[in-house]
């Protein structure tokens, strides 16, 4: 495992995670944004879980990473 520059210690993360995944459990959406938190500024993590969502997406997940792009992005033109 390399270094992380200081640059990328700043980079904005989102994770997304629905709470009844089959495939990928909600434990290991914990441990990946905890370990995250632990290599990057904790305050640009971002982790949402989605109620009832499995390993699918869902409108307000895909809301959410809108909000995100916007945000951290510049606009198209």
């Amino acid at each position: 495992q390399g270094t992380i520059s200081a640059v990328n210690k700043e980079i904005p993360v989102l994770q997304c995670h629905g709470d009844c995944d089959p495939l990928v459990p909600l434990m290991f959406g914990s441990l990946t944004v905890e370990k995250l938190k632990s290599m990057i500024n904790p305050a640009n993590v971002t982790f949402r879980t989605y109620s009832g969502m499995m390993h699918s997406s869902c409108i307000e997940e895909m809301m959410d990473v809108k909000q995100f792009i916007d945000k951290h992005l510049p606009p198209v033109d």
